[in-house]
């Protein structure tokens, strides 16, 4: 298996990102049940849809579903294909966790002293929108009164 500009080449088959869209969308279908529901959950048109599992059996040249105008359901081949799909989405949805996790996410811990006066105020809402910002940020949060904190040398800086 390597990987070039193009796709991924597999036992000498290209696998373009048009065609990763299209198992995407197959499995979006079988798993909801429904091509209405599928639509919806991956943002297009359920026309759309239906004409991107259209390409999709073709260029497999397999019947993927058996459709109804109340239900859909995989046949033997998409239920043996959805099975495969499975796996290989929870390694690649696994791989791009990894690299996240691992990535130069903003990260460290901080010690901050806060005056009680201040805390359900001022500081908790700014602190909410920096654990959203900073959320590998390990903070520390004292809450103490001003004299304490100057008395115990526990202030580095102070506004």
């Amino acid at each position: 298996m390597a990987y070039y500009s193009t796709g991924l080449l597999i036992n000498g088959y290209i696998m373009r990102g048009s065609e990763f869209s299209e198992l995407k969308a197959f499995a979006a279908i079988v798993e909801e049940g429904s091509f209405v529901r599928a639509a919806a959950r991956l943002r297009i048109s359920p026309p759309a849809l239906s004409q991107t599992i259209r390409q999709l059996e073709a260029r497999l040249d397999v019947r993927l579903l058996n459709r109804t105008t109340r239900s859909v359901s995989p046949t033997a081949a998409g239920d043996v294909l959805f099975a495969r799909l499975g796996v290989a989405f929870r390694e690649l949805e696994g791989a791009v966790a990894d690299v996240y996790a691992s990535g130069d996410q903003p990260g460290g811990s901080g010690l901050v002293n806060v005056l009680s006066v201040a805390v359900l105020r001022r500081f908790s809402p700014i602190m909410v929108v920096f654990h959203r910002c900073s959320p590998y940020f390990h903070c520390i949060v004292i809450v103490c009164d001003i004299i304490t904190a100057i008395e115990e040398c526990q202030l580095a800086a102070g506004i």
